[in-house]
């Protein structure tokens, strides 16, 4: 695989047609880019666009891919500027954490915004459990996260960015696979893989919403990561609670579904540390509200 195709296949995937994208984005002969298209699937091994009359709508897959593809451009672009100023050791850095899979969504966007607020500055992408990236926006090694909104710290400052709600993860081979959706109540007889200490504050969301519907989760296992808790499901045939944005991080023998009834949220915020005087930090925190907007905009366009 490799890098043209990731951008053709997010040129087309934006544009909704192959013809679009080959005239307006990619400057390249439409058979040419369809080929492409063509030879990314078969590498892949999934269908990624349904193809109508009318243009191309994503598949299931293809939907999931994208967010990797950006992903994977935007982490190549940092690294090549990296590279490129390295031969300048009194250029300014400026990092950004973010909780493991969540940069998928929302490091484009962040990417875009610190660039245009101070293009000469070095970016620097750090990804870590929620305590650690609270731990090291308190050490002053990180200048800003996307994580929990973690207790146990001193000098810290949150901001909500969006409520994530939690989903079912189980086996795809598991009987509740099947429905649509999830009764909580049918939980209560499946094992539970919980969060392991790397996660604090989904334990207690967890926990608070079980004690709300009167349920008690069978709690046997812990998962220390998120990859090793889907495997620890497949093994045990269990179940797992986890934020909606694992969707784009599952394996292919996992499968997600939402829970009925009101779903138990966790807050995804921005944070970081008071006495921080960047002054590229202040201007990023201002357009948070933008950067909640644009990321919540390019899902709704992705889930048509």
């Amino acid at each position: 695989m490799e890098l043209r195709h990731l951008r053709y296949f997010i040129a087309v995937a934006e544009e909704g047609s192959f013809i679009n994208a080959a005239e307006r984005r990619l400057r390249t002969a439409q058979p040419s880019l369809s080929r492409q298209i063509r030879d990314l699937e078969l590498e892949v091994g999934r269908k990624l666009f349904e193809r109508q009359a009318r243009g191309v709508t994503l598949t299931e897959a293809g939907r999931v891919f994208l967010h990797h593809a950006r992903l994977a451009l935007s982490q190549i672009e940092v690294a090549s500027e990296a590279a490129r100023r390295a031969d300048q050791p009194d250029r300014s850095v400026f990092v950004i954490g973010f909780l493991h899979g969540e940069e998928v969504a929302w490091l484009p966007e962040a990417l875009r915004i610190l660039r245009q607020e101070s293009p000469g500055t070095e970016i620097s992408i750090s990804s870590h459990s929620s305590p650690e990236l609270a731990a090291r926006l308190m050490q002053g090694k990180i200048d800003v996260a996307l994580l929990r909104r973690e207790k146990e710290t001193t000098g810290l400052a949150f901001r909500l960015l969006v409520k994530e709600p939690l989903v079912v993860l189980l086996p795809a081979a598991h009987r509740l696979a099947a429905r649509k959706s999830v009764r909580p109540q049918d939980l209560a007889r499946e094992i539970f893989v919980g969060p392991a200490q790397f996660a604090p504050v989904l334990k207690a969301v967890v926990k608070d919403y079980a004690a709300k519907i009167g349920i008690t989760l069978q709690e046997k296992y812990e998962a220390e990561d998120i990859y090793g808790g889907m495997s620890l499901l497949v093994s045990i045939g269990g179940f797992t609670l986890l934020p909606l944005y694992v969707q784009n991080m599952l394996i292919p023998s996992v499968v997600a579904r939402p829970l009925q009834g009101e779903s138990p949220t966790i807050d995804l915020v921005m944070g970081y540390n008071r006495s921080n005087t960047s002054a590229l930090l202040k201007r990023f925190v201002s357009r948070a509200d933008e950067l909640v907007a644009e990321v919540q905009r390019q899902r709704l366009s992705e889930s048509r």
